[in-house]
């Protein structure tokens, strides 16, 4: 038999996995359904992209026993080719409609109607249904429990709030992660110093009531051999306590570094010289230096991890 399941899975959470583990327990063959990121940004203004919800999806699924695909979503229906063969299509209470919605198409068209297995919405601990809504808006961790390590993250820029929820989840398990919009204090484009002094700023700007902040900023600094792009992250807490770390460096062509010292962005350089739009939003420059190898929610974690350095070694006792 065989059952489809489909989603966004902003995050990865409790009831994604409700809904995915029921296709495994009645299904020999599982299609897994993730929508584009157009389909995504109608439901989001500045939704996570699919690289980083498909590598999350991946992982997931990894670990189940049984046959599976995943394949894109750009409407309710999914493409002909994955949804005709299927037998069971297994929805929440809510996408149940949309469920019934296929089945007046695929009568349309002289496809078989889909069977429904619906699973129960799994609920937070304040009483709501678990949704990415509220785990993105930092009201409780990925199983709905509010009662976990509070975070926020001086960025409203997805990948960035993404990779500290990756790092932080490590770390401390589950924990509620806040995307707050504050100035970095330093130039759009900035240079040396600047580049540290921004991370610190977004992180002290965002800790308001939160126990942690979070703050990072990639920069350009000049080394013997050419303009290089590092990263750093400043970690603070509701104690005082700061700690810095920086990812790995990485060198940038010479007709990049060429625009960016006469003036322009990093951004505004790849747009213009390879007609990438919104790069910091998605794999980053490092995404499309490398070919998609190594993206910048990688690059990211690696300088949060650093700067989480002294706080575990001082949990641990060294």
């Amino acid at each position: 038999m065989r059952v489809a399941v489909a989603g966004t899975f902003d995050v990865l959470h409790d009831g994604h996995r409700a809904l995915i583990n029921r296709a495994f327990e009645i299904g020999g063959h599982v299609s897994v359904g993730i929508t584009s990121d157009r389909m995504a940004s109608q439901k989001r203004e500045n939704p996570i992209p699919l690289s980083i919800r498909m590598s999350a999806l991946e992982k997931f699924l990894s670990g189940m026993k049984g046959n599976w695909e995943i394949f894109v979503i750009d409407d309710i229906y999914g493409p002909k080719e994955n949804m005709d063969s299927v037998d069971v299509l297994v929805v929440s209470e809510e996408t149940l409609p949309n469920g019934k919605k296929l089945n007046e198409e695929r009568k349309s068209r002289g496809v078989p109607p889909l069977e429904f297995s619906v699973v129960p919405l799994v609920m937070a601990s304040d009483g709501s249904k678990i949704s990415s809504k509220g785990i993105l808006e930092g009201r409780y961790g990925k199983d709905g429990d509010a009662d976990v390590p509070d975070i926020s993250v001086g960025s409203l820029n997805p990948v960035k709030t993404e990779a500290v929820r990756a790092v932080m989840e490590k770390i401390y398990g589950n924990v509620r992660i806040t995307s707050v919009d504050v100035e970095s204090g330093v130039p759009e484009q900035p240079f040396e110093k600047d580049v540290r002094q921004g991370a610190v700023n977004r992180a002290k700007s965002a800790l308001g009531n939160h126990e942690m902040s979070v703050g990072i900023e990639a920069g350009v600094f000049e080394l013997e051999d050419g303009l290089y792009d590092i990263q750093y992250c400043a970690v603070f807490d509701n104690k005082g306590m700061l700690t810095i770390g920086m990812g790995s460096g990485f060198r940038y062509p010479d007709d990049i570094s060429a625009s960016v010292r006469e003036g322009k962005t990093v951004s505004d350089a790849i747009r213009d010289l390879y007609g990438r739009e919104d790069i910091g939003k998605k794999g980053g420059a490092i995404g499309l230096l490398t070919d998609g190898l190594l993206n910048r929610k990688e690059l990211t974690e690696q300088s949060i991890m650093a700067a989480m350095v002294p706080r575990i070694s001082d949990s641990l006792g060294y």
